[in-house]
C-alpha cells in the first residue's frame, strides 16, 4: 500500500488535540527556548504576547508527537487488517513554517495533515517524495502554525 492510497491528495487528516498548560509551556521554554514571554506569566504581559504562550518550537514538536502516535495507530491498524502499510522513511527536511498566532496557556490546538503530492524520485529508484501540507489550529479555529514537509517513502 502507498499513502496516496491511505490518504489521497487533498484529504485532510485530523492528527490529534493538544492541550497547552501553563506548566508544559514554561517546561518546554526552560529546556528549549528560554524567553522570557515563555517562562514567567509577568514578563510575559508586557511583552508583544500579552501574556505567556509556548515556543514556537512548542507548537512545532507538537504536530510531530501527534503525526507519529497517529501513524503508529495507523500502521497497528493496518497490520490487524493484513495489509502491509505505506514504509516510511525521514523527511528531507520542511518550508514554509509559519507560526500564525500565538499558542497561549490553556489552548488546545488541534493538528492535521493534507498529502498534497507524491511522486517517484529519478535520482533513487524505489524511493517517492510525498509532500505535505501541516497545521495545527486553536479551539477558536485560527491557524496557529503551518508549514510543507516531505516525507520520503520505500516502494
Amino acid at each position: 500500500m502507498r499513502l496516496a492510497e491511505l490518504s489521497p491528495v487533498g484529504e485532510r487528516v485530523r492528527l490529534d488535540t493538544l492541550h497547552f498548560s501553563a506548566d508544559d509551556i514554561i517546561r518546554f521554554a526552560e529546556k528549549f527556548d528560554p524567553q522570557p514571554f515563555h517562562l514567567d506569566a509577568t514578563a510575559a504581559k508586557n511583552s508583544v504576547f500579552g501574556a505567556l504562550c509556548a515556543s514556537g518550537w512548542h507548537t512545532s514538536a507538537g504536530w510531530m508527537k501527534t503525526f507519529l502516535s497517529h501513524w503508529a495507530k495507523e500502521v497497528k491498524r493496518l497490520k490487524q487488517e493484513g495489509i502491509e502499510p505505506p514504509k516510511l522513511g525521514p523527511s528531507p527536511g520542511f518550508r514554509k513554517l509559519q507560526w500564525k498566532k500565538p499558542v497561549y496557556a490553556g489552548d488546545d490546538v488541534t493538528y492535521f495533515v493534507t498529502l498534497v503530492d507524491t511522486r517517484p524520485l529519478a535520482s533513487k529508484p524505489g524511493l517517492l517524495l510525498n509532500t505535505t501540507f501541516n497545521e495545527g489550529v486553536n479551539q477558536a479555529g485560527e491557524t496557529v502554525i503551518s508549514f510543507e514537509s516531505g516525507v520520503l517513502e520505500f516502494e
